[in-house]
């Protein structure tokens, strides 16, 4: 189902006859809701810090978390002690939850699992963010700044910066809302927002004038998941049987970063936040087995010799940074 919807929100087709009139009810329910939070109507609350929110207004991945483990990093630099909230999205937790680098991806979510791993921040997760902010704030009182891995829609917390990340590929779909579209709120909202960030080259888009920000994630070494500690080039993998799966929001972008360092593979595209199993794998004929860190994570427990991961980092233009510091000292 959720590919049939994919398909249908990179266009029109005689099913959105059925599907836009849902899509406006949709989107007075959400013009409503920001009015009553806007005016009072829906109480919102503040944390005891200042807080940036990364999000979307697409649904499904667009690159939320390289970027969310740059401003954590950059955030480190500025001289602030950054902790890190997130729904947990693909977890099964009920309540507020610490997350550390071993935690159970299952229970947490892939995305808070690696980045806890790749930024030594402290991190909880919660349907409600701002229960897995003072529950943060009580553990670590250090914490200077939160930054809530999405949560653009979460209006019950306050925020002191907005950044809107969306995929220069995909984009905002056919533009409608949902379901005749995968927006969450319209592209209007892009106005409100502090800084929009383009995952990919920025290229042609449809944002009215607005000019994006752009973020590439640049390639490291290959590690081995049996054993974190061994690395290898891509020369290693040449002339060898590859296989490469992906379960992220787009597994193409992964599949070309892999073209591009120049191997040949069989590719095997999964749903995003996909919870692979070790029976995924068996049978599996190859001399390597490729995939992303956020899949890795989900594999761990099961992890062979030949499985490989290829981390990536987000590069930013200083100019995203400015803008944080900016908002956060006018306020």
């Amino acid at each position: 189902m959720t590919n049939w919807f994919q398909k249908q929100w990179a266009g029109f087709t005689f099913w959105h006859i059925v599907l836009i009139p849902f899509s406006w009810l949709f989107g007075i329910i959400v013009c409503l809701r920001q009015y009553l939070y806007r005016n009072g109507w829906l109480k919102s609350s503040r944390l005891q810090v200042p807080v940036i929110v990364v999000g979307n207004i697409n649904i499904g991945g667009t690159g939320k978390t390289p970027l969310v483990i740059w401003l954590a990093e950059q955030m480190k630099l500025a001289g602030y002690k950054p902790g890190i909230i997130s729904r947990g999205y693909g977890g099964n937790t009920p309540q507020v939850t610490e997350v550390f680098p071993d935690s159970n991806a299952l229970a947490v979510g892939d995305e808070t699992v690696l980045i806890a791993a790749r930024t030594n921040c402290p991190v909880f997760v919660s349907a409600d963010r701002i229960s897995a902010g003072q529950h943060l704030l009580k553990a670590y009182p250090e914490c200077s700044i939160i930054i809530s891995d999405d949560g653009l829609q979460h209006y019950r917390m306050q925020r002191d910066v907005e950044i809107v990340v969306y995929d220069s590929v995909k984009g905002f779909g056919n533009g409608a809302l949902l379901p005749a579209g995968p927006l969450r709120e319209s592209k209007a909202r892009l106005k409100t927002v502090d800084a929009i960030v383009s995952n990919g080259a920025v290229g042609r888009n449809n944002l009215s004038g607005i000019r994006p920000i752009q973020m590439q994630l640049v390639a490291a070494d290959f590690y081995n998941l049996a054993n974190n500690q061994i690395k290898s080039d891509v020369q290693a993998f040449f002339g060898q049987k590859i296989i490469a799966v992906a379960g992220i929001g787009n597994p193409q972008r992964f599949f070309d970063q892999l073209s591009v360092l120049g191997l040949q593979f069989e590719s095997r595209a999964y749903t995003d936040h996909y919870i692979f199993q070790a029976k995924d794998f068996e049978g599996t004929n190859a001399d390597v087995i490729l995939m992303t860190e956020k899949d890795a994570v989900k594999c761990r427990a099961f992890a062979k010799p030949n499985f490989w991961v290829l981390p990536v980092s987000a590069e930013v233009s200083d100019e995203l940074m400015s803008i944080v510091l900016n908002k956060l000292n006018c306020n």
